[in-house]
C-alpha cells in the first residue's frame, strides 16, 4: 500500500511559481491592485499611477495637500499593503 502526500492546489501552484521565479511579480501586481481597496475609494480618486520599483511603492497623486497627509500615514499603508498581500512586498511609500 502507498502513502499518499495531499497537498492544496494553491501551495503547489505556489511552489512552481516561486521555483520559476514569478512569485514576486505576481505579489507586486496583488499589492498594486490592492492599492484602492486598502486606500479607500476617496484616496484612490485622486490617484493617477501606482507602480512598484526597489520594494518602492510610487503613488502618483494629482492633489498635493493629499501627498501631505498621506506622508504621515505611509508606515501604516506599506504595513496594511503588506498585510492584505500576504507577504513583506514592499518597504516604503513615496507619493508624487
Amino acid at each position: 500500500m502507498f502513502k499518499r502526500r495531499e497537498q492544496l492546489i494553491s501551495s503547489l501552484v505556489m511552489r512552481n511559481l516561486r521555483v520559476m521565479g514569478l512569485e514576486t511579480p505576481l505579489l507586486q501586481k496583488r499589492l498594486v491592485e490592492a492599492w484602492p481597496v486598502v486606500a479607500g475609494e476617496a484616496i484612490n480618486r485622486y490617484t493617477t499611477g501606482v507602480n512598484i520599483a526597489n520594494q518602492t511603492l510610487f503613488v502618483h497623486l494629482s492633489l498635493p495637500a493629499l501627498r501631505a497627509d498621506l506622508s504621515m500615514r505611509r508606515q501604516e499603508l506599506v504595513q496594511r499593503l503588506n498585510n492584505y498581500v500576504g507577504a513583506q512586498i514592499i518597504a516604503d511609500i513615496r507619493f508624487c
